[in-house]
């Protein structure tokens, strides 16, 4: 597995990964955010209050992309 140093890349091979995190983050975001509205939809038109506990689940999935982004920033910031 390739290591994930963020200290080999230069500082604008750094600012291009943070766009590209920044713009896979948003764009799952709201994907989440139009499928939690599609479940919860069906939640309330079924009366199935199961699925209550996975409209949070959808949003753990973005935790590493946004981990991964703070790791960035930080990097970002700690070279200016």
């Amino acid at each position: 597995m390739e290591n994930n140093n963020l200290t080999q890349y230069s500082i604008a091979e750094l600012i291009k990964q943070k766009k590209t995190f920044t713009g896979i983050l948003v764009g799952f975001a709201i994907i989440m955010l139009s499928a939690s509205a599609v479940l919860l939809f069906l939640i309330l038109k079924h009366k199935n209050l199961a699925l209550v506990a996975t409209i949070p689940c959808l949003f753990v999935t973005l935790l590493p992309v946004a981990i991964r982004l703070n790791q960035i920033n930080t990097e970002i910031k700690s070279r200016k």
